[in-house]
């Protein structure tokens, strides 16, 4: 797991700007939501095209986070990413065509397509029955057009989303950004997250606890929900 302690000056500007350190003391789990980014074969499995191997360290706290929200009440939506070969490319060229050379990227084309064992969830993930599953095809489930989780969490009354997955900053940071910025509460779960780096991961809870929102730990976001996610 990576080292998810927030640097003391980073927390003296939070403190200075907002005069406390965690904007949620308590959640309401009718109105809450661990969003679950990308816990899938093609970035967990060891050797896949898109390994993170520190997401295969986060699993444990996913399924026990997502145990307790579900007790509390809330929600749990998994979101994996899949992205679509078309005849000559794929239907996100702008990224496959400029950031992978040719091998790499038919390798990550396959190994994130519909029909692949790479788009599954990782065989360790325990989503439970009346959990919701999505896909995206881009970094944040919630730009126009990447998935449906903006019309899910509205109709479903959700309005703070707790997020978990992998990489901490880019999939994950690219939602919650998005999502501050759609007027939603965004906590991103410290010891929920993986990325790459402890380099990578911190700076990306550092930059959501500055601008986007809030940071806490899974045990912290689970005394929040009230005694039943305990």
């Amino acid at each position: 797991m990576h080292d998810t302690t927030i640097r003391p000056h980073v927390i003296e500007r939070v403190m200075a700007r907002r005069g406390r350190l965690h904007i949620f003391e308590r959640f309401d789990p009718a109105r809450t939501a661990l969003v679950v980014i990308d816990m899938q074969n093609s970035f967990v499995a060891p050797g896949s095209p898109v390994e993170v191997p520190a997401a295969r360290g986060i699993v444990e706290t996913i399924n026990r986070l997502a145990a307790g929200v579900r007790a509390a009440g809330g929600r749990v939506i998994w979101v994996r990413h899949v992205n679509e070969a078309l005849p000559g490319g794929t239907d996100w060229a702008g990224f496959y065509d400029r950031f992978l050379s040719d091998e790499m990227r038919t390798r990550t084309v396959r190994g994130l397509a519909e029909d692949t064992a790479g788009r599954d969830l990782w065989p360790g993930m325990t989503p439970a029955e009346g959990d919701i599953h999505l896909t995206k095809n881009r970094y944040s489930a919630l730009i126009a057009g990447s998935s449906a989780l903006e019309r899910v969490l509205r109709s479903l009354g959700v309005d703070v989303l707790l997020i978990a997955g992998t990489k901490t900053n880019i999939c994950c940071e690219s939602t919650a950004r998005d999502a501050m910025m759609l007027d939603f509460g965004v906590v991103m779960v410290a010891d929920g997250n993986a990325a790459l780096s402890d380099d990578e991961h911190r700076a990306a809870l550092e930059t959501v606890i500055q601008n986007f929102g809030d940071v806490m730990t899974a045990d912290e976001v689970l005394a929040r929900l009230g005694p039943r996610a305990g």
